[in-house]
């Protein structure tokens, strides 16, 4: 009787996880960290590589391949472009300059690093980002900040593509 019930509870479970539809959850994140000694904000941000190059095809009409062998140039190319036309941040009101540093993929993440330099400590950090909406409505972008020991998160979308974090 007892291996009956397990069975039966096994093949319901089956069941159950079957008929679920499965739905993609679309997510990026950014990690913004204020270093004193070097007056800089770095940010480093994660994507699924996928949703990237899907984005990307999208917006430029045309097949791409970053994270793979066939990744080519221009491709890296117009992801900078990309990347830093979807990002804005002002730091005490103003607006500053990111510079892309480079990238490296982690299994099927694409990990991006940033600088901006010559900046004093941050009383405020105002970030616009609107990456992959063009693409997938349901995305959500996560930004996770530290200065000075004070951590704290914004969560933008395609209704809320801006905020301000206080220090």
């Amino acid at each position: 009787m007892k291996k009956i019930a397990t069975v039966l509870f096994l093949f319901l479970m089956l069941i159950g996880l079957t008929a679920m539809d499965v739905h993609k959850f679309y997510v990026a994140v950014y990690q913004m960290d204020y270093s004193p000694e070097k007056k800089a904000l770095h940010i480093t941000s994660r994507i699924f590589i996928d949703d990237f190059n899907a984005a990307l095809g999208k917006k430029y009409k045309k097949k791409y391949y970053l994270g793979t062998s066939k990744e080519s140039n221009e491709e890296v190319l117009a992801m900078q472009q990309y990347l830093l036309e979807k990002l804005a941040v002002k730091i005490n009101g103003q607006e500053k300059n990111i510079r892309y540093l480079g990238k490296e993929m982690e299994d099927d993440v694409l990990i991006c690093y940033y600088s901006i330099k010559d900046v004093e400590q941050p009383r405020t950090l105002d970030v616009k980002c609107t990456l992959l909406l063009d693409y997938i409505s349901e995305q959500q972008n996560i930004i996770h900040a530290n200065v000075a020991g004070v951590r704290t998160s914004l969560l933008l979308t395609e209704d809320t593509t801006k905020g301000s974090l206080k220090f």
